[in-house]
């Protein structure tokens, strides 16, 4: 349940992969509640799988939570949630719900952050910023999902304001630069103008440095054909281009969450066989 104290939760974590090593290792630098980690699991690829944790459930108003991961030269790391990330109602008198997260990938590191879906509460106000920085040869895969709220208890759009911000930076230079801000009792979402029918958003990223633009304008094909496959209008519309350099998104408008959680992995699927010749297996929850 819902605590009535302000939160400063933060967690730094490093993955490493030493010589010889089967798989990377993760040390826990710094964790204070309600983050936490509990270990890491191999899995194929000579990766591990680690769950994010927050133990108090969700977020509240006045919460900051910061969260910082540094996958170091030649690691491979999969990381997720345990859960959706739930907001609550905003607290009067508190300050605004933060959650800062800051991913760096070294030469050769490979990143998957594939986190559950963001369900901000009726009356939440809650702000994500995200930076990423990726060196030579590093990869990544990371998507958001964001919901209307929650649909069974009559709270789609409820919430009072979202913003989302994530800068991706590939050897000191922007790659993607993202500002979302989201107000439905100021501008209606509904709004054909805006999402019309749809009620769930989702942004993908899949990138690894130095790879050449040959290669993204043939993925930007494939995985546009599977796109043009898996849209359906007023259910799910699917998107795909490719960034300047180094990468391209995968983006998605849907009426309900199981057509985009279903894409998503078949994108990933697609994109990581193509890039490092590896399969890519969804992460197994822990609860």
């Amino acid at each position: 349940m819902p605590t009535n104290h302000r939160v400063n939760g933060r967690l730094h974590l490093s993955f490493t992969r030493p010589a010889l090593a089967a798989n990377a290792r993760l040390h826990v630098q710094l964790q204070s509640p309600p983050l936490r980690v509990v270990r890491a699991f191999p899995i194929d690829g000579h990766a591990v799988l680690t769950h994010l944790h927050n133990v108090s459930g969700g977020v509240l108003g006045g919460d900051h939570l910061s969260v910082c991961v540094d996958v170091q030269t030649g690691a491979h790391v999969q990381l997720t949630t345990t859960g959706a990330t739930r907001v609550y109602r905003h607290r009067p008198g508190h300050a605004d719900a933060t959650q800062s997260t800051h991913l760096c990938v070294a030469a050769g590191g490979l990143l998957e952050y594939l986190p559950d879906p963001l369900i901000p509460y009726a009356g939440a106000r809650y702000h994500q910023r995200t930076r990423i920085e990726l060196a030579d040869d590093a990869g990544l895969f990371y998507w958001e999902v964001l919901t209307p709220g929650r649909e069974a208890r009559q709270e789609c759009f409820a919430y009072d304001l979202v913003t989302l911000q994530c800068d991706i930076m590939a050897q000191g230079r922007p790659l993607a630069v993202e500002r979302v801000r989201l107000e439905p009792t100021q501008r209606a979402l509904t709004s054909l103008m805006r999402l019309g029918l749809y009620r769930y958003s989702a942004t993908f990223y899949i990138c690894r440095v130095g790879v050449a633009a040959a290669v993204w304008q043939q993925l930007e094909t494939k995985l546009a054909t599977i796109a043009l496959e898996q849209s359906e209008p007023d259910v799910i519309l699917w998107g795909v281009s490719t960034l300047p350099v180094h990468g391209l998104s995968v983006r998605a408008l849907s009426i309900n969450s199981r057509a985009i959680t279903t894409g998503l992995v078949r994108f990933w699927q697609v994109a990581k066989q193509e890039l490092y010749g590896l399969a890519a297996i969804p992460p197994r929850k822990v609860y």
